[in-house]
């Protein structure tokens, strides 16, 4: 065991030598985006958090949108058995109680927008300056 762990370190030891004389090497290093990665230049924070917030909109609307129609092929499939059409039922009613909230959290990002004027999709915040 001490000479896996020592044949390791020297391993690893050796590693970052030649890494570290393979950077020293170069005078610079190039961190622009190559070609195709032009827009990358404009990413921000606020848009970042922006599309964040709007990804999980949509998959969490999809998401519950194909549990209800699960839902509904579980109760047709259920065949008059009761727990499976009670199974099916509750499924459902999770579906929709889920989609409330996700069509409910899109209603208060507007209504943010409209009260305050901070478009939370954006992340637009207006200035106080008149």
């Amino acid at each position: 065991m001490k000479n896996l762990v020592k044949s390791t370190v020297a391993a690893s030891g050796a590693f970052f030598a030649s890494a570290a004389t393979v950077f020293a090497a170069e005078d610079k290093i190039n961190l622009q985006p190559g070609k195709g990665f032009e827009k990358l230049g404009t990413l921000t924070v606020p848009s970042i958090v922006s599309g964040f917030v709007r990804l999980t909109l949509v998959v969490a609307a999809i998401v519950f949108f194909f549990m209800l129609v699960i839902g509904g092929i579980r109760w047709i499939l259920s065949g008059g058995d009761k727990t499976g059409t009670e199974a099916a039922r509750s499924q459902i009613t999770a579906a929709l109680v889920g989609l409330v909230i996700v069509f409910a959290a899109w209603a208060i990002l507007q209504l943010i927008h409209v009260l305050f004027g901070i478009d939370v999709l954006t992340l637009e915040i207006p200035s106080l300056q008149p």
